[in-house]
């Protein structure tokens, strides 16, 4: 299984970036799939996640409203839209891949099975 993240760079406050993660060894439309980020010193966080057939998403409140998850099974990739960005939103992003299950959509580190290897997001001016 191989999760490959990218698209980070840097950013002046106010921009956009999008990353996208690709995956694959495994059956991509059996996962909900999950990015996290780690800012310096400080531990992993949830960012957002999406079910397998899109329709249902959460987002961490910290992102709402400015970063958008998205997914398109037929290329197993993921995507991360996000605008407005903000110097505390400098961190690691990684992609992350959790079993689908009738639970709900996962927030916790611990229901993901698969990480990719992150991707680095500087926002400053």
């Amino acid at each position: 299984v191989q999760l490959q993240a990218c698209g980070g760079g840097l950013v002046q406050p106010g921009g956009s970036l999008r990353l996208s993660c690709a995956v694959s060894g495994l059956t991509f439309s059996g996962y909900f799939m999950g990015w996290f980020r780690q800012a310096p010193g400080k531990a992993r966080e949830f960012v957002a996640v999406i079910a397998w057939s899109g329709s249902s998403t959460i987002y961490a409140d910290s992102v709402k409203g400015r970063f958008t998850i998205s997914r398109d099974n037929a290329k197993n990739m993921v995507y991360l839209q996000m605008n407005n960005l903000k110097p505390e939103d400098t961190a690691v992003y990684y992609c992350a891949a959790a079993t689908a299950s009738r639970s709900p959509l996962p927030a916790r580190e611990d229901k993901y099975a698969y990480w990719g290897q992150g991707t680095q997001v500087t926002v400053s001016s």
